[in-house]
């Protein structure tokens, strides 16, 4: 039995560790992570996954980013404890945080990832979106929430400011 719940600041020191465990050391020196210096996450999408003894299994997290001037969401990372991988958790994190996204209004989704593990849901390589460098164009995937949402936004993915 695991409980699904919205991360909170009391969580902040667990997840950070779980990502250490599950992350390479430089983590966040990914350029990723340059995008989400000093920006607030999409608090109502970051998740976390306790299992009934209260241990952290898994989490998730998003951030507000900018394509072409556009308001994207930028999913992870989503981390599986290494004990608890292969029991599905991400996918029921991915799944439980997009089906909010949409609810929330949000119409399009990014990520730097695994194209054959993001693809079965739903996302697919997008061309012409630049992630900063040094990041791999072909890992560079997306997803619509709403038909057509990522119809003529290209560009470069910049730090979201409001506005």
């Amino acid at each position: 039995m695991y409980r699904l719940e919205e991360e909170t600041d009391a969580d902040w020191w667990e997840v950070e560790a779980l990502y250490d465990l599950c992350f390479a050391p430089g983590r966040t020196a990914l350029s990723s992570y340059r995008l989400r210096d000093g920006v607030a996450t999409v608090a109502e999408l970051c998740l976390v996954l306790r299992d009934g003894d209260g241990t952290l299994a898994a989490v998730i997290r998003y951030w507000p980013v900018r394509v072409g001037g556009r308001r994207v969401l930028l999913l992870g990372p989503v981390a599986v404890h290494p004990t608890r991988q292969g029991e599905g958790l991400g996918g029921l994190l991915i799944h439980e945080s997009l089906a909010e996204a949409r609810k929330l209004g949000w119409e399009r989704v990014l990520l730097v990832g695994d194209a054959p593990y993001y693809s079965r849901f739903g996302f697919w390589k997008i061309d012409g979106v630049e992630m900063p460098p040094p990041t791999n164009p072909d890992r560079v995937l997306a997803l619509e929430l709403q038909p057509g949402a990522w119809e003529g936004v290209r560009g470069k993915v910049t730090k979201f400011a409001p506005g």
